[in-house]
């Protein structure tokens, strides 16, 4: 039986994607700060109290995964907060891209051991962190964060080729979650559906690209 891992899993899209792949009989892994019933219904495992960008919570999390083999890490967890220039809050942008895109890092390094030739990482990013599609400006700690996660997911996808291990960057897609007050045009099942055509088609030839959920790549 397949085994996936997932960041962020006790609600919006952590949470549907723990459903899915439940549904698709997966030992599911749900990784969070706080459970929730609905996780914990569909969850084989689930391993909270986790705050991923804690290095001694990492260090716990990789002992309670420890010889368990991992096909798919789907590092999900994210933070949104926004900035108006003339008033940053330097400390929200550090917030920011310590959850966003140092964290996912870190989880990848660490449940090293775990991945196989033929696993796949699942990078959950945002267009926002593309530069070249950037016509609106704002967001400075969000988009920043996840540009680089995008950054470190191209060269995990790299440096992990050799090893068979495919990386990808995943663009959700504007989904009705608490992150944006459920103001969102789709529902994270209806963003799932997507992610997931897209991580069952990653390979090592495709591994390191960036994707909408709608199957469209998106320019760095």
């Amino acid at each position: 039986m397949k085994h996936v891992v997932i960041t962020g899993a006790n609600r919006g899209i952590g949470l549907a994607l723990a459903c899915h792949y439940q549904g698709e009989n997966w030992n599911v892994t749900g990784v969070c700060r706080e459970s929730s019933l609905e996780l914990e219904k569909v969850a084989t495992q689930i391993i909270e109290g986790i705050d991923i960008t804690q290095e001694d919570n990492v260090e716990r999390l990789k002992t309670q995964l420890k010889g368990q083999n991992i096909d798919l890490l789907i590092n999900n967890a994210g933070l949104l907060q926004d900035e108006v220039l003339g008033s940053i809050n330097f400390d929200s942008l550090r917030l920011q891209m310590e959850i966003n895109a140092f964290a996912p890092l870190r989880v990848s390094e660490s449940l090293l051991p775990n991945l196989h030739r033929g696993s796949k990482i699942a990078n959950i990013t945002s267009r926002m962190g593309s530069i070249s599609d950037n016509d609106s400006g704002g967001r400075y700690g969000y988009r920043a964060s996840k540009a680089a996660l995008n950054a470190l997911g191209r060269s995990l996808a790299i440096d992990l080729k050799e090893q068979g291990i495919a990386v990808a960057q995943l663009h959700p897609g504007y989904v009705k979650t608490r992150m944006v007050n459920f103001g969102g045009m789709i529902t994270p099942e209806e963003s799932v559906a997507g992610l997931v055509r897209i991580i069952a088609n990653l390979n090592l030839e495709n591994t390191g690209s960036f994707w909408h959920s709608n199957g469209e790549e998106l320019p760095w």
